[in-house]
């Protein structure tokens, strides 16, 4: 079997029909479920990985846009974001590969595919690629669709101290005057991931935007003693 129908096939064994519906309901999902949680299905995915190499970027991305496009279930699409994170194809995570990370972000336009793939995939290609990413991020920032903008602020989730503040303060700016809930969290979660790192900063940035939302605000201090 190819992957997508080997991933499929070991979702099936552990599916959960009681489970389902609540995962559906919760997500707010129009895609069912087949009532396997995400931890559960990340290992499925990584064990069907493990066993159906690859053998080029071409190869790799085509397998990931196939369970992604082909998907019933929404534990495809978590599949499918787990090959795109898989660690031994990281060195394909690189920017000509943006036009399908976009399709995966507009497309699925929800919280549950967005957040992996800014924090860990943007977030490697950042690393990795920074000028032509840095350049990218700032465009999304700017971008009609608000998941390319949450894309965009929730890039340098993990970044620690490898966190560029310009950056970081260039994504956010755009976003702030907005009510959409999704920009809000996203920006108080970004900056409540950095005051980790540095509070002082972030204090600094939460003190000089006055607009800032009282989510985002809450959020961003949640972790720090003024």
């Amino acid at each position: 079997m190819d992957i997508r129908h080997s991933v499929i096939a070991a979702l099936r064994k552990v599916a959960d029909p009681v489970r389902a519906p609540k995962q559906q309901a919760y997500m707010k999902s129009d895609m069912p479920y087949f009532g396997v949680g995400v931890p559960q299905c990340r290992r499925i995915a990584s064990d069907v990985y493990k066993t159906h190499l690859l053998p080029d970027a071409c190869a790799w991305e085509a397998a990931i846009l196939d369970l992604w496009r082909k998907a019933a279930y929404r534990e495809e699409r978590y599949a499918a974001v787990e090959l795109l994170l898989f660690k031994r194809y990281s060195s394909w995570l690189e920017p000509d590969r943006i036009p399908m990370i976009e399709e995966l972000i507009v497309t699925g336009a929800w919280w549950d595919y967005v957040d992996a793939i800014a924090a860990r995939g943007m977030g490697a290609m950042l690393a990795a690629h920074p000028h032509p990413i840095k350049a990218l991020l700032r465009e999304w920032a700017k971008d009609d669709n608000i998941w390319k903008r949450r894309t965009a602020i929730l890039a340098q989730l993990r970044a620690k101290r490898a966190t560029d503040t310009k950056l970081l303060a260039d994504v956010i700016r755009p976003a702030i005057g907005e009510t959409e809930f999704f920009l809000r969290k996203g920006i108080g979660w970004a900056l409540r991931e950095y005051s980790k790192t540095d509070p002082d900063w972030v204090v600094e940035f939460v003190e000089t935007h006055s607009d800032l939302s009282d989510l985002s605000r809450r959020e961003a201090l949640k972790h720090v003693r003024i």
